[in-house]
């Protein structure tokens, strides 16, 4: 069984949808949201294959995201669901650098999300019931234009870059995400 990576996953997809905000509209907002996680689970399964991986991401939390907002310039407090500081702060605590870099990779390159979403289907995470990354692999124009800054190549060009070339030798290697 593998440990929860919710807490990753929803702070790192949050992280995204909050520093390349969506429309207006309701209805945008949601269809953002969804291919921000849809494209961090998928980085957050590669980058932790095994349930050991889970685990020690678990126990020893990530890096947080100190880093990131310093590359994009956000001043930390960007969030706006919590009153309090400190609790703003809290949830930034489990942001995953490099699955925030990997997942807009995969946003701004649908290739590389296909094939990244292809290399799951070899490994574990998949194994109890098939999930559909639709929304991440092959957007319609409807959630392209909810989700315009979160897929700008150029605007997610220095948080893709931290991390592209490690994305790219992991899938590369195939086989090893079954380990």
């Amino acid at each position: 069984m593998f440990a929860d990576l919710s807490p990753l996953i929803a702070a790192t997809a949050q992280w995204l949808t909050c520093s390349y905000p969506s429309g207006e509209s309701a209805l945008d907002r949601v269809l953002s949201e969804m291919q921000a996680r849809q494209a961090v689970t998928v980085a957050a399964w590669l980058r932790y294959p095994t349930p050991m991986d889970a685990e020690l991401v678990v126990m020893a939390g990530p890096r947080g995201s100190a880093r990131l907002d310093w590359v994009t310039g956000a001043d930390g407090g960007t969030s706006g669901l919590v009153a309090d500081a400190a609790d703003r702060q809290t949830w930034r605590t489990w942001v995953d650098e490099v699955v925030a870099s990997w997942a807009a990779c995969l946003l701004t390159d649908c290739q590389l999300a296909d094939t990244a979403v292809a290399a799951l289907a070899e490994g574990r995470h998949t194994d109890e019931a098939p999930i559909d990354f639709r929304r991440l692999v092959a957007p319609g124009d409807r959630d392209r234009k909810a989700a315009a800054l979160l897929r700008h190549p150029d605007l997610l060009a220095p948080i893709a870059e931290l991390h592209r070339e490690g994305l790219l030798n992991l899938l590369a290697s195939g086989p090893a995400l079954t380990v």
